[in-house]
């Protein structure tokens, strides 16, 4: 195989209770990534269709995580990589990690699989560090492998993954504004009260039991932010009263997705889903906010061959 076509998805991260641990994977929206050898060695970005995004590989995320990847290799030949942008910078849906684990996931393939699920999140987490300034693997770990993850360890890359509960939707809408990972970051206190890492700590434990139970009042009630929320809210236009809409329309939870703008909310069926989306549109309408907004169901299968 000397070429290979993939599509890459967002992801949502954090999901209130667990920050740079917490993530799931979206459908449909994401990169599309054209992967093909070259008889030059090395790694070439020769296109990205929008944004004005950098094609120098040292300044790129794919860039950097293909170059992470095929560093101790030999190889005889080098790769092209054109990239199809479906996900904007700065949205709050894994745009840089889409394109990250996207490249890896293709040039694995192309040099017959040698790297294992695990050493592909390492390759992908470089690009992460690149543009956020620090290694988080909390939107590359569902975009390779599906479904809801868990990160346990960044150091000694130990990933879980968790259940998908059947019928559980997400409803994203994003105002039209960039808020970059590395911005987004500073806002975020270094030091918390016992009493609230103590009862973030319970909100991620019985989250996480609600996958296992499909509990979603166990759910709801665990998709709580004691720590993140509060400051990174302010950076987001009508963010709490999108997140009142949301609960009042039937969400099971609502919150901030990764680093923002994007809104997350998910609910049990593709019918709230859908009101929730309409409802949040409206009132985005109501005070002129530009907006984009999707219902996904949880990408059990994450990144995937397409051509």
């Amino acid at each position: 195989m000397d070429s290979i076509k993939v599509f890459s998805p967002g992801s949502v991260t954090n999901l209130s209770c667990g920050y740079d641990i917490l993530g799931f994977c979206l459908d449909k929206v994401g990169d599309t990534i054209t992967v093909t050898k070259t008889s030059e060695k090395g790694i070439k970005i020769s296109s990205i269709d929008k944004y004005n995004l950098p094609t120098n590989i040292n300044q790129n995320v794919a860039g950097i995580a293909a170059q992470a990847m095929i560093k101790d290799i030999k190889l005889d030949y080098g790769f092209d990589i054109k990239i199809k942008k479906g996900i904007k910078p700065g949205s709050g849906i894994g745009s840089s990690a889409a394109s990250s684990a996207g490249v890896v996931f293709a040039i694995n393939k192309l040099i017959d699989y040698p790297f294992s699920d695990l050493e592909l999140i390492r390759f992908a987490m470089e690009g992460e560090k690149f543009v956020s300034g620090s290694y988080h693997a909390d939107n590359v770990s569902p975009i390779l492998l599906g479904g809801f993850t868990l990160v346990r360890s960044v150091k000694d890359l130990d990933i879980i993954k968790l259940p998908n509960p059947k019928g559980l939707i997400a409803t994203i809408i994003r105002p039209e504004i960039e808020i970059k990972t590395s911005d987004s970051r500073k806002v975020v206190k270094s030091k918390v009260t016992i009493d609230k890492m103590v009862q973030q700590s319970a909100n991620l434990a019985a989250f996480i039991s609600s996958l296992y139970t499909e509990d979603y009042d166990l759910m709801s009630n665990s998709i709580v932010d004691e720590i993140i929320e509060p400051d990174r809210a302010i950076l987001i236009p009508e963010f709490y009263n999108i997140k009142d809409i949301s609960i009042k329309s039937g969400a099971i939870a609502c919150g901030i997705s990764g680093s923002g703008p994007a809104i997350f909310a998910l609910s049990k069926n593709n019918k709230i889903a859908n009101d929730i989306l309409n409802k949040m549109s409206s009132h985005f309408n109501s005070v002129n906010i530009s907006y984009n907004g999707f219902v996904s169901i949880i990408n059990s299968e994450g990144v995937k061959v397409i051509d």
